[in-house]
Protein backbone atom coordinates (compact mmCIF):
# COMPACT_ATOMS: atom_id res chain seq x y z
CA UNK A 1 0.00 0.00 0.00
CA UNK A 2 1.29 3.46 -0.87
CA UNK A 3 1.57 6.13 1.82
CA UNK A 4 -1.59 8.26 2.21
CA UNK A 5 -3.83 5.62 0.58
CA UNK A 6 -7.14 5.40 2.41
CA UNK A 7 -8.60 2.12 3.62
CA UNK A 8 -11.95 1.37 5.21
CA UNK A 9 -11.96 -0.44 8.56
CA UNK A 10 -13.50 -3.88 8.40
CA UNK A 11 -13.20 -5.17 11.97
CA UNK A 12 -14.69 -3.80 15.16
CA UNK A 13 -12.58 -3.12 18.21
CA UNK A 14 -12.11 -5.94 20.73
CA UNK A 15 -14.32 -6.14 23.83
CA UNK A 16 -11.60 -4.57 26.00
CA UNK A 17 -9.84 -2.22 23.58
CA UNK A 18 -6.38 -0.93 24.47
CA UNK A 19 -6.31 2.86 24.20
CA UNK A 20 -3.23 5.04 24.67
CA UNK A 21 -4.09 8.60 25.70
CA UNK A 22 -1.83 11.60 25.00
CA UNK A 23 -2.68 15.20 25.75
CA UNK A 24 -1.76 18.84 26.14
CA UNK A 25 -0.52 19.52 29.69
CA UNK A 26 -0.57 23.32 29.46
CA UNK A 27 -4.28 24.15 29.20
CA UNK A 28 -6.02 23.55 32.56
CA UNK A 29 -9.09 25.32 31.20
CA UNK A 30 -9.51 22.47 28.70
CA UNK A 31 -9.68 19.76 31.41
CA UNK A 32 -13.43 19.40 30.81
CA UNK A 33 -12.57 18.00 27.37
CA UNK A 34 -10.37 15.36 29.00
CA UNK A 35 -13.21 14.50 31.36
CA UNK A 36 -15.55 13.92 28.41
CA UNK A 37 -13.03 11.61 26.74
CA UNK A 38 -12.41 9.65 29.95
CA UNK A 39 -16.14 9.19 30.48
CA UNK A 40 -16.55 7.85 26.94
CA UNK A 41 -13.65 5.42 27.43
CA UNK A 42 -15.18 4.14 30.67
CA UNK A 43 -18.38 3.29 28.79
CA UNK A 44 -16.28 1.23 26.35
CA UNK A 45 -14.49 -0.47 29.30
CA UNK A 46 -11.18 0.30 27.63
CA UNK A 47 -7.79 -0.65 29.05
CA UNK A 48 -6.36 2.83 29.34
CA UNK A 49 -2.68 3.69 28.96
CA UNK A 50 -1.71 7.27 29.74
CA UNK A 51 1.68 8.91 29.31
CA UNK A 52 3.00 9.84 32.75
CA UNK A 53 3.17 13.63 32.27
CA UNK A 54 -0.42 13.78 31.05
CA UNK A 55 -1.56 11.42 33.81
CA UNK A 56 -0.10 13.81 36.42
CA UNK A 57 -1.93 16.70 34.71
CA UNK A 58 -5.23 14.78 34.80
CA UNK A 59 -4.73 13.76 38.42
CA UNK A 60 -4.25 17.40 39.40
CA UNK A 61 -7.23 18.83 37.53
CA UNK A 62 -9.83 16.04 37.29
CA UNK A 63 -8.48 13.37 39.63
CA UNK A 64 -11.91 12.28 40.81
CA UNK A 65 -12.87 11.33 37.25
CA UNK A 66 -9.90 9.04 36.64
CA UNK A 67 -11.01 5.40 36.74
CA UNK A 68 -9.51 3.61 39.76
CA UNK A 69 -8.31 0.63 37.71
CA UNK A 70 -6.92 -0.43 34.33
CA UNK A 71 -4.62 2.60 33.91
CA UNK A 72 -1.06 1.85 32.85
CA UNK A 73 1.37 4.74 32.84
CA UNK A 74 3.52 4.65 29.74
CA UNK A 75 6.56 6.58 28.62
CA UNK A 76 7.56 4.15 25.89
CA UNK A 77 5.84 3.25 22.59
CA UNK A 78 2.97 0.87 23.28
CA UNK A 79 1.03 -1.62 21.19
CA UNK A 80 -2.46 -0.13 21.34
CA UNK A 81 -5.64 -0.53 19.34
CA UNK A 82 -6.05 3.25 19.32
CA UNK A 83 -3.92 6.27 20.20
CA UNK A 84 -6.00 9.26 21.27
CA UNK A 85 -4.48 12.73 20.88
CA UNK A 86 -6.26 15.33 23.01
CA UNK A 87 -5.05 18.81 21.99
CA UNK A 88 -4.04 20.59 18.80
CA UNK A 89 -1.77 19.65 15.91
CA UNK A 90 1.31 19.96 18.15
CA UNK A 91 -0.06 17.28 20.48
CA UNK A 92 -0.92 15.13 17.46
CA UNK A 93 2.66 15.37 16.17
CA UNK A 94 4.04 14.38 19.57
CA UNK A 95 1.61 11.45 19.67
CA UNK A 96 2.80 10.33 16.24
CA UNK A 97 6.43 10.36 17.42
CA UNK A 98 5.50 8.22 20.43
CA UNK A 99 3.42 5.76 18.41
CA UNK A 100 6.34 5.30 16.01
CA UNK A 101 6.16 2.28 13.74
CA UNK A 102 3.73 0.36 15.97
CA UNK A 103 0.88 0.89 13.48
CA UNK A 104 -1.62 2.13 16.08
CA UNK A 105 -4.13 4.48 14.41
CA UNK A 106 -4.30 7.99 15.86
CA UNK A 107 -7.58 9.80 16.47
CA UNK A 108 -7.29 13.51 17.22
CA UNK A 109 -9.73 15.27 19.55
CA UNK A 110 -9.20 18.98 18.92
CA UNK A 111 -8.87 21.37 21.88
CA UNK A 112 -6.46 23.64 20.00
CA UNK A 113 -6.98 26.25 17.30
CA UNK A 114 -6.78 25.28 13.63
CA UNK A 115 -6.39 21.54 14.13
CA UNK A 116 -5.94 20.13 10.60
CA UNK A 117 -4.96 16.71 11.97
CA UNK A 118 -7.59 16.41 14.69
CA UNK A 119 -10.86 14.92 13.45
CA UNK A 120 -13.41 15.58 16.20
CA UNK A 121 -14.35 18.07 18.89
CA UNK A 122 -14.54 17.20 22.62
CA UNK A 123 -18.36 17.22 22.69
CA UNK A 124 -18.27 14.53 19.98
CA UNK A 125 -15.96 12.22 21.95
CA UNK A 126 -18.62 9.74 23.08
CA UNK A 127 -20.09 9.40 19.59
CA UNK A 128 -16.80 9.08 17.69
CA UNK A 129 -15.39 6.54 20.13
CA UNK A 130 -18.56 4.47 19.80
CA UNK A 131 -18.25 4.62 16.01
CA UNK A 132 -14.61 3.54 16.32
CA UNK A 133 -15.63 0.58 18.51
CA UNK A 134 -18.18 -0.41 15.84
CA UNK A 135 -15.58 -0.17 13.05
CA UNK A 136 -17.15 2.84 11.31
CA UNK A 137 -14.12 4.89 10.34
CA UNK A 138 -11.50 5.31 7.65
CA UNK A 139 -7.71 5.23 7.92
CA UNK A 140 -5.35 7.48 5.97
CA UNK A 141 -1.75 6.34 5.64
CA UNK A 142 0.38 9.51 5.96
CA UNK A 143 4.01 9.50 4.85
CA UNK A 144 6.90 10.50 7.10
CA UNK A 145 10.34 11.96 6.46
CA UNK A 146 13.24 9.94 7.84
CA UNK A 147 16.11 12.18 8.94
CA UNK A 148 19.82 11.35 9.21
CA UNK A 149 22.60 13.75 10.20
CA UNK A 150 25.95 12.42 9.04
CA UNK A 151 28.35 11.91 11.92
CA UNK A 152 25.85 13.15 14.51
CA UNK A 153 23.35 10.98 16.43
CA UNK A 154 20.02 12.80 16.76
CA UNK A 155 18.63 13.20 20.26
CA UNK A 156 14.95 12.72 19.51
CA UNK A 157 12.82 10.74 17.07
CA UNK A 158 14.34 10.92 13.54
CA UNK A 159 10.94 10.97 11.82
CA UNK A 160 8.77 13.93 10.80
CA UNK A 161 5.07 13.79 9.97
CA UNK A 162 4.90 17.51 9.12
CA UNK A 163 8.30 18.89 8.21
CA UNK A 164 12.03 19.08 8.70
CA UNK A 165 13.53 22.56 8.87
CA UNK A 166 17.11 23.81 9.00
CA UNK A 167 17.27 27.32 10.45
CA UNK A 168 19.85 29.93 11.38
CA UNK A 169 20.94 29.99 15.02
CA UNK A 170 21.11 33.12 17.21
CA UNK A 171 22.45 35.45 14.56
CA UNK A 172 21.21 37.80 11.87
CA UNK A 173 23.48 36.22 9.25
CA UNK A 174 21.98 33.97 6.59
CA UNK A 175 22.90 30.32 6.36
CA UNK A 176 23.79 28.50 3.14
CA UNK A 177 22.13 25.19 2.32
CA UNK A 178 23.62 23.30 -0.62
CA UNK A 179 20.70 21.15 -1.76
CA UNK A 180 20.74 18.02 -3.96
CA UNK A 181 17.71 16.03 -5.15
CA UNK A 182 19.12 12.56 -5.60
CA UNK A 183 22.43 13.19 -7.37
CA UNK A 184 21.22 16.40 -9.03
CA UNK A 185 22.06 19.83 -7.67
CA UNK A 186 18.97 21.95 -7.00
CA UNK A 187 20.57 25.13 -5.65
CA UNK A 188 22.67 26.65 -2.89
CA UNK A 189 20.07 28.45 -0.77
CA UNK A 190 21.10 31.62 1.07
CA UNK A 191 18.26 32.16 3.51
CA UNK A 192 17.14 32.16 7.12
CA UNK A 193 16.33 28.50 6.61
CA UNK A 194 14.76 25.78 4.50
CA UNK A 195 11.63 23.71 5.15
CA UNK A 196 11.11 20.25 3.65
CA UNK A 197 7.50 19.24 4.24
CA UNK A 198 5.29 16.24 3.60
CA UNK A 199 1.80 16.71 2.14
CA UNK A 200 0.51 16.54 5.72
CA UNK A 201 2.86 19.38 6.70
CA UNK A 202 1.94 21.55 3.73
CA UNK A 203 -0.74 23.26 5.86
CA UNK A 204 1.76 23.99 8.65
CA UNK A 205 5.06 25.88 8.75
CA UNK A 206 5.53 25.51 4.99
CA UNK A 207 2.24 27.32 4.30
CA UNK A 208 3.37 30.32 6.35
CA UNK A 209 6.40 30.76 4.07
CA UNK A 210 4.31 30.74 0.90
CA UNK A 211 4.39 27.01 0.22
CA UNK A 212 1.45 25.33 -1.59
CA UNK A 213 -1.28 23.24 0.01
CA UNK A 214 -0.76 19.62 -1.08
CA UNK A 215 -3.43 16.92 -0.90
CA UNK A 216 -2.51 14.06 1.47
CA UNK A 217 -2.75 11.53 -1.38
CA UNK A 218 0.15 13.23 -3.19
CA UNK A 219 3.43 11.32 -2.96
CA UNK A 220 5.70 14.32 -2.72
CA UNK A 221 7.95 16.59 -0.67
CA UNK A 222 7.92 20.39 -0.82
CA UNK A 223 11.04 22.53 -0.33
CA UNK A 224 10.28 26.10 0.84
CA UNK A 225 12.97 28.63 1.74
CA UNK A 226 12.53 30.86 4.80
CA UNK A 227 13.22 34.51 3.88
CA UNK A 228 15.55 33.72 0.95
CA UNK A 229 18.14 36.30 -0.10
CA UNK A 230 17.01 36.02 -3.74
CA UNK A 231 13.46 37.05 -4.69
CA UNK A 232 13.50 34.51 -7.54
CA UNK A 233 13.54 31.57 -5.10
CA UNK A 234 10.20 29.77 -5.03
CA UNK A 235 8.89 26.52 -3.44
CA UNK A 236 9.76 23.31 -5.29
CA UNK A 237 7.78 20.05 -5.20
CA UNK A 238 9.58 16.75 -5.84
CA UNK A 239 8.60 13.09 -5.79
CA UNK A 240 9.03 11.47 -2.37
CA UNK A 241 10.97 8.50 -3.74
CA UNK A 242 14.20 10.54 -3.89
CA UNK A 243 16.80 11.32 -1.23
CA UNK A 244 17.25 15.01 -0.42
CA UNK A 245 20.72 16.03 0.74
CA UNK A 246 21.31 19.30 2.60
CA UNK A 247 24.84 20.52 3.38
CA UNK A 248 24.55 23.43 5.79
CA UNK A 249 27.13 26.18 6.25
CA UNK A 250 26.85 28.95 8.85
CA UNK A 251 29.03 31.85 9.97
CA UNK A 252 28.15 31.15 13.60
CA UNK A 253 29.46 27.59 13.41
CA UNK A 254 26.05 26.04 14.15
CA UNK A 255 22.44 25.85 12.99
CA UNK A 256 19.10 24.51 14.21
CA UNK A 257 17.57 21.26 12.96
CA UNK A 258 13.84 21.12 13.67
CA UNK A 259 11.88 17.87 13.25
CA UNK A 260 8.16 18.54 13.72
CA UNK A 261 9.08 21.41 16.03
CA UNK A 262 11.59 19.39 18.11
CA UNK A 263 14.79 21.41 17.71
CA UNK A 264 18.44 20.65 18.37
CA UNK A 265 21.68 22.44 17.56
CA UNK A 266 24.08 20.92 15.03
CA UNK A 267 27.54 22.00 13.93
CA UNK A 268 27.98 23.85 10.65
CA UNK A 269 29.09 21.76 7.66
CA UNK A 270 26.89 18.89 8.82
CA UNK A 271 25.14 17.04 5.99
CA UNK A 272 21.46 16.16 6.48
CA UNK A 273 19.89 13.35 4.45
CA UNK A 274 16.12 13.11 4.07
CA UNK A 275 14.04 10.32 2.56
CA UNK A 276 10.57 8.84 2.84
CA UNK A 277 10.35 6.61 5.91
CA UNK A 278 9.63 2.91 5.57
CA UNK A 279 6.57 3.17 7.83
CA UNK A 280 3.59 5.52 7.84
CA UNK A 281 1.38 7.19 10.42
CA UNK A 282 -2.19 5.90 10.37
CA UNK A 283 -4.57 8.85 10.82
CA UNK A 284 -8.13 7.95 11.76
CA UNK A 285 -11.01 9.87 10.18
CA UNK A 286 -14.57 9.61 11.45
CA UNK A 287 -16.15 13.05 11.27
CA UNK A 288 -14.15 14.62 8.42
CA UNK A 289 -12.93 11.97 5.95
CA UNK A 290 -12.83 14.40 3.00
CA UNK A 291 -9.66 16.56 2.92
CA UNK A 292 -11.26 19.29 0.82
CA UNK A 293 -14.20 19.63 3.24
CA UNK A 294 -11.67 20.00 6.05
CA UNK A 295 -9.70 22.55 4.05
CA UNK A 296 -12.74 24.73 3.39
CA UNK A 297 -13.80 24.57 7.03
CA UNK A 298 -10.38 25.28 8.56
CA UNK A 299 -9.40 28.00 6.08
CA UNK A 300 -12.90 29.56 6.05
CA UNK A 301 -12.99 29.50 2.25
CA UNK A 302 -16.30 30.75 0.94
CA UNK A 303 -17.21 32.34 4.29
CA UNK A 304 -18.62 35.83 4.21
CA UNK A 305 -17.46 37.94 7.12
CA UNK A 306 -19.72 40.74 8.35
Amino acid sequence: MKPTDRVIAQNVAPYAPRVALFGNCYQPEKSAAAAAVLSALQVLEADLWIEEEFAAFLQKHIGSLLPPHNIILCNQPVQADLALSLGGDGTFLRTASRVGASGAPILGINTGHLGFLADAMPDEAADVLQEWAEGRYTIEERSLIAVRAEGTPLQGSPFALNEVAVLKHDNSSLINILTHIGTDLLTDYAADGLIVSTPTGSTGYSLSTGGPIIAPVSHSFCLSAVAPHSLSIRPVIVNDDVEITLHVRSRTGSFLLSIDGRSETLAANTTIRLRRADHTVRVMKIRHPNFYDTLRAKMHWGTRFQ
